[in-house]
């Protein structure tokens, strides 16, 4: 699944040389991301876009069909047992049905459509047991807040999860969508439920409904071959951690303000009265059936409270009209809310209702990045659809049941060994780099995310140049950083450098500013495809990371973002060394896939190399 951003896919593929798409079928371009726009330039290319499906018998939805998760789950291309991609970092929602679900970048999408092929490095795997059973009034959106918060030390990052467990039945469909969906946030790049009577039950209906209208995706049989034999780890499959969570001890949680990594039980921040002037029911997250039904019923016969905006837009036009059908939708139209159309919107960034500077917003979205939603001097909490409902109406956030302040145990348990992997001999290929130097340009944030690399007012326009990029390169993390850096610098980050969105500009605004590459302690998974699909080198040295946290201890207590010290660093790459300042730090040496898209430039032009094009 391709979004808004099909057409820059479009120019890749063009880019590439190819002349058509390998094989349509596999492919699904979905408007959702800026459908407020109404802008000659934005309706052009949805016009080309649209266009362009049509010419290559490709499955198309128009703005207001509805978010492209959505429609992938309940227009069913997604089944147990497939691997589902998505040019979208919220593909892991997919793992809800018993699918592989994740994310690809752009360039990876223009592969797949020319070759039906892309290249994928196999996560660990790690075992999330679900005991007990939700409390009423605890929803599925508090059990990812929860793990993000009580696990927010990278301890799933470019994992795969599976989720089992006698707790595992007695979460809805809907709930497990919001858990697979925000798990992106947590870290993860596969968020795996497994098949049960429920899933069976949800992919009835979407075979009833597709069937109504003369569609079938897949046939009865195939439904009752996944009844009889669902997808299920191998017996003796090998786990590198495993964490327990109880169900029943769970309790409302908020996640922020900007960030998801910090928590605060309901009953803790309801006593501080945090006053909001803004509340959104939107998003991939929780903008489905049960989510709007549950804020109807915190909202029936109530008002949002005077100096608040509750925004409202559902998951996609279906689950519009169910809602309408079954009075939902009229009951929070009547408490205030002010509805937006089918999409994306303002949990991206764009159209109206966006956090002004200074206001307060809690959102049932599933990203609360500084900035993310509007203005960076404004803050915003993520929060059940019940919780958002009842701070609406409360003026403050406040939720509708009574809940004591408590946190679920953490319990984590790593194992040792490596299972049935196998290391890569490797070896420098010609053309690769065996040495880069460059001035060292460190940026002592962890988790420092997408957004605040390449902004959202830039991300979706097409008239963007390099020259333009490197101008507001790091713009969102520290203004004066492309002024400070120059062409030859190496940057080196923290934890989990490049989380959160699947934007590769993130990668090519670096590139543009003439970065030779990036260190970090470790890197989103999704960032070092962007990478190494656009030819630039990335490596993960955590050691090197804390090595100069101690050395520049005083510049980040004095909150510094860009440290740049007098000393190069230097790379060798043939004995996977680093070294600054008289020490050595060690990395793994790097394989022969990233060589080679790096000796190529990217992945473009191995796949026109591929399709005999250069």
């Amino acid at each position: 699944m391709t979004h808004d951003n099909t057409s820059a896919v479009m120019s890749k593929f063009k880019a590439i040389g190819a002349k058509k798409i390998c094989q349509p079928k596999q492919l699904v371009f979905a408007l959702d991301h800026d459908i407020q726009n109404q802008d000659e330039v934005n309706l052009k290319k949805y016009r080309s876009i649209e266009a362009f499906a049509k010419e290559h018998g490709v499955d198309f939805y128009p703005a207001g069909a509805g978010i492209g998760h959505q429609i992938m789950v309940e227009r069913g291309y997604v089944v147990p047992g497939s691997f589902v991609v998505a040019s979208d970092s919220h593909s892991n929602m997919y793992g809800a049905l018993g699918a592989i679900g994740t994310p690809i970048v752009r360039t990876d999408a223009a592969a797949v459509w020319a070759t039906s092929e892309f290249w994928w490095q196999i996560p660990r795997s790690i075992q999330v047991v679900l005991e007990g059973k939700l409390r009423q009034g605890v929803s599925g959106k508090d059990v990812i807040i929860t793990l993000c918060g009580l696990f927010n030390h990278d301890e799933a990052l470019n994992a795969a999860i599976e989720f089992m467990g006698p707790g595992v039945a007695s979460l809805s469909m809907d709930a497990r969508f919001s858990i697979s969906n925000m798990s992106t946030e947590w870290g993860p790049l596969v968020a795996w439920f497994p098949v049960d009577k429920l899933t069976i039950e949800y992919l009835r209906g979407v075979h009833r409904r597709l069937q109504e209208q003369g569609i079938e995706r897949f046939a009865l049989k195939s439904i009752d071959g996944w009844a009889a034999n669902p997808p299920h780890p191998d017996p003796d499959a090998f786990y590198a951690a495993r964490i327990t969570l109880d169900l029943g001890e769970i309790t409302p949680h908020i996640s922020g303000p900007d960030t998801v990594q910090v928590m605060q039980s309901l009953a803790a921040i309801e006593k501080k009265k945090v006053a909001i002037q803004k509340a959104y029911l939107i998003s991939c997250a929780n903008s489905r059936l049960e989510d709007l039904e549950a804020a109807a019923w915190v909202m029936c016969g109530k008002r949002v409270a005077p100096g608040v905006k509750l925004y409202l837009g559902a998951a996609s036009a279906w689950v519009q009209q169910e809602a309408e059908r079954l009075g939902i939708w009229q009951t929070l139209l009547d408490a205030g809310a002010n509805p937006l159309p089918p999409g994306c919107g303002p949990c991206i960034g764009l159209g109206v209702g966006l956090l002004e500077k200074g206001e307060v917003g809690i959102s049932a979205t599933n990203r609360n990045f500084k900035g993310r939603m509007g203005s960076r001097d404004a803050q915003c909490y993520l929060a059940s659809p019940e919780v958002v409902a009842a701070s609406a109406v409360a003026g403050y956030i406040a939720g509708p049941h009574l809940f004591a302040d408590v946190v679920p145990a953490r319990r984590f348990k790593e194992f040792s060994g490596n299972g049935k992997g196998y290391s890569e001999k490797v070896e420098i290929l010609p053309g690769f780099p065996e040495h880069v130097t460059g001035r060292l340009v460190f940026l002592p944030q962890d988790n420092l995310n997408t957004d605040a690399i390449y902004g959202k007012d830039y991300t979706y326009r097409d008239d963007i140049t390099p020259e333009m990029m490197a101008r507001v390169v790091m713009e969102n993390y520290d203004p004066q950083f492309a002024a400070r850096t120059h062409p030859g610098d190496v940057v080196v980050g923290g934890f989990n450098f490049g989380t959160g969105s699947s934007r590769e500009q993130a990668v090519t605004c670096l590139k543009a500013k003439g970065v030779r590459l990036v260190i970090a302690a470790s890197f989103s998974q999704t960032y070092l495809r962007n990478a190494y699909n656009n030819g630039f080198l990335c490596v993960e040295i955590p050691a090197l990371a804390k090595r100069l946290r101690e050395q520049f201890a005083t510049e980040i207590a004095a909150k510094e973002k860009t440290i740049i010290p007098s000393e190069d660093v230097e790379i060798d790459f043939t004995s996977g060394t680093v070294a600054w300042r008289g020490e050595k730090f060690i990395f793994p040496p790097l394989g022969s896939v990233p060589q080679s898209l790096v000796i190529a430039g990217g992945a473009e032009n191995l796949v026109a190399t591929k399709l005999g094009l250069a």
